[in-house]
């Protein structure tokens, strides 16, 4: 039986939370199966709370030379990765982007016009261009002029791959969201034929041990028994605390579940905090957490002894950087000092060249 203290080491080590890792940008998003990027520069926080010596302009490079790329996939929502995973997810997560579209509000505004006409027109449309969503609602209304522009450019986004270009996502430039064919940027179709298992046991090394609630938690997907189940043979498998069975691959760290875990910086939407359906390995029982997790583009959260513990922003004024860190509840002095020692190389990190300030506070409610 592996109770919560067990996983959340294996968690924190398996996503390099525990110790840095010397690691090239693009190895280490592989490893993670691809980032959160719903704002735009929070996998570069992600990689230099995971990595030793984090080169910003290594991961901007990779971005702007089509080595990485921003897309929509797993649970629908916007994740940095490498090209090749860009063929292999996009294919795989496709149903879910599906099902999530026809539940939306944006479905039912259609009024009869067909999903796979707009997919056909949209997907000319951006072989040649990219376009933000409103541009892209007004090219499609040229050819249904009663339709609604934003349902129509919704519907299109969710069914044909694409790709939001730079300068979206590139460190210290910038840019609007602009979107473009992923076949016609990547000079490659999406894979025909995923290799699901792969990609399951590519999760279990980066998250397990898992349950199958959790891998569908993750990813968006329903149905995923039957992955899991081929891929018995060559998994172990334990129990949580609940009984519920845990599936993992074979060799991957677990750590002895009093192995001390240094606090972490994690950016908005870390995946960490949102890759399993019982989220009590890293979030304390009966805290209530935002999904995604922060406030959309201006706040991160804490680790501290490896569970979610509260959040932090920076705001710069004038010549100043000033870190706020806000806890839940009172820390103890070491924990409080290694937040400030670790938040003061934050700030050189992402404020350098402004005068550091570090403000701690805790939260009343």
């Amino acid at each position: 039986m592996l109770g919560p203290r067990a996983l959340n080491r294996a968690l924190l080590a398996r996503q390099h939370l525990l110790e840095r890792v010397s690691s090239g940008a693009l190895v280490e998003v592989e490893h993670l199966v691809g980032m959160q990027a719903q704002a735009p520069l929070s996998p570069y926080v992600g990689l230099w709370s995971r990595l030793d010596a984090f080169d910003p302009a290594e991961l901007a490079a990779a971005i702007e030379d089509r080595r990485a790329v921003r897309t929509s996939l797993m649970r629908s929502t916007i994740h940095l990765v490498t090209a090749p995973d860009a063929l292999d997810l996009r294919a795989w997560t496709q149903p879910a982007l599906t099902r999530g579209f026809l539940s939306s509000p944006f479905a039912r505004r259609l009024d009869g016009i067909a999903i796979d006409e707009i997919a056909a027109l949209g997907s000319e449309i951006v072989r040649d261009g990219a376009f933000s969503r409103a541009a892209l609602g007004r090219r499609l209304a040229e050819r249904w002029p009663e339709g609604d522009q934003d349902a129509m450019a919704y519907a299109l986004t969710s069914h044909v791959p694409m790709v939001q270009v730079p300068p979206r996502g590139v460190w210290g430039r910038g840019g609007p969201v602009a979107w473009t064919s992923q076949e016609a940027w990547l000079g490659r179709p999406v894979s025909d034929r995923p290799d699901a298992g792969r990609i399951v046991t590519r999760y279990l090394a980066a998250f397990g041990p898992a349950t199958i609630a959790d891998l569908g938690a993750w990813s968006g997907l329903t149905r995923l028994g039957p992955i899991v189940e081929a891929l018995r043979p060559d998994l172990v498998t334990d129990r949580d605390e609940n009984g519920r069975e845990l599936f993992d691959v074979p060799v991957a760290p677990r750590p002895d579940p009093d192995t001390p875990a240094p606090p972490r910086f994690l950016p908005e939407y870390d995946n960490v905090l949102l890759g399993h359906a019982d989220r009590s390995r890293i979030i304390p029982a009966g805290r209530a957490i935002p999904l995604p997790p922060g406030n959309g583009a201006s706040m991160g959260t804490i680790l501290v002894d490896g569970m979610y513990a509260g959040t932090w922003r920076i705001a710069r004024a004038s010549d100043r950087a000033t870190l706020t860190i806000e806890s839940f509840q009172a820390l103890a002095s070491a924990d409080r000092e290694a937040l400030e020692v670790e938040g003061a190389r934050l700030l050189g990190f992402v404020a350098d060249g402004f005068e550091p300030v570090i403000v701690m506070e805790t939260s009343t409610t």
